[in-house]
């Protein structure tokens, strides 16, 4: 299974991004979707995550600006980044879990990442 992760590019501090996570496959049962971000010397931290039947989680350092959601019919998954701060500045990966093809074999895949810059 594959994850293609799209929308990232350079924006002004409290500026707006909206990153895509999508997955391709046959016959995909996508189960919780996490979107990861690793900044300059820094480690890989978990930013929010979701689940096939919608509940999400936030990092508490993107609570109230960041805002994941699904699209199960497209395999789809999206995290709108509104005020955004130049701490947020990183490259933002897609992981996703699940069960693929007619024998329902587990996945667990990543996106290549995306770079997000936030500077003025």
């Amino acid at each position: 299974v594959q994850l293609q992760a799209s929308g990232g590019g350079l924006v002004q501090p409290g500026g707006s991004l909206r990153l895509s996570c999508a997955a391709s496959g046959r016959n995909l049962n996508i189960d919780r979707v996490n979107w990861y971000r690793q900044g300059p010397g820094k480690q890989r931290e978990l930013v929010a995550d979701i689940t096939t039947g919608g509940m999400t989680n936030y990092a508490d350092f993107v609570k109230g600006r960041f805002t994941i959601s699904r699209d199960n019919a497209r395999n789809t998954v999206n995290l709108q980044m509104n005020s955004l701060k130049p701490e947020d500045t990183a490259v933002y990966y897609c992981n996703a879990a699940g069960l693929y093809g007619l024998g329902r074999a587990p996945f667990n895949s990543w996106g290549s990442g995306t770079l997000v810059t936030v500077s003025s």
